[in-house]
Order: C-alpha cells, then structure tokens, then sequence
C-alpha cells in the first residue's frame, strides 16, 4: 500500500465520521430526556438532564446548519 492510499483512506474515513456524527447528539439528548424521565419519576432532581438535552439538540442542529454552509462553500 502506498502513503497516498492510507492518507486518502484516513481523509474518506474522516469525512463520514464527520457526516453522522451530529446524529449522536440526538442519541445523547434521547438518553437524557429517559434519564430526567426516570428521575422525575423517583423524585429526584431532574433539572440537569433536561439542560443536557437541551444542550445536545441545540448542538445537534447548530452542527447540521454549519456542515451544510461548510459544504455550500466547496460548491
């Protein structure tokens, strides 16, 4: 295998890491949203996991608007 193989296999790899990583904050937000369930189901203070789910579905949307300019920009 040559360098320009690995490199261009690093660099393929990276890309659709990079595509559906923003799906992982919504995994991150659901499990927060059953965590603050459970929680508010036994009386415990919730309030935390909500914020962090609120935090992940912000996260999730700001990174999906900048993928979408970084990618109209290479057009």
């Amino acid at each position: 295998m040559s360098i320009n193989f690995l490199i261009f296999g690093t660099k393929l790899l990276e890309m659709n890491f990079v595509k559906y990583f923003p799906y992982f904050y919504i995994v991150f937000a659901l499990f927060f949203i059953y965590d603050a369930f459970t929680k508010y189901i036994n009386n415990e203070n919730y309030i935390v996991s909500i914020l962090f789910a609120v935090v992940a579905i912000f996260m999730f949307f700001f990174r999906r608007h900048f993928n979408n300019k970084f990618k109209n920009r290479q057009q």
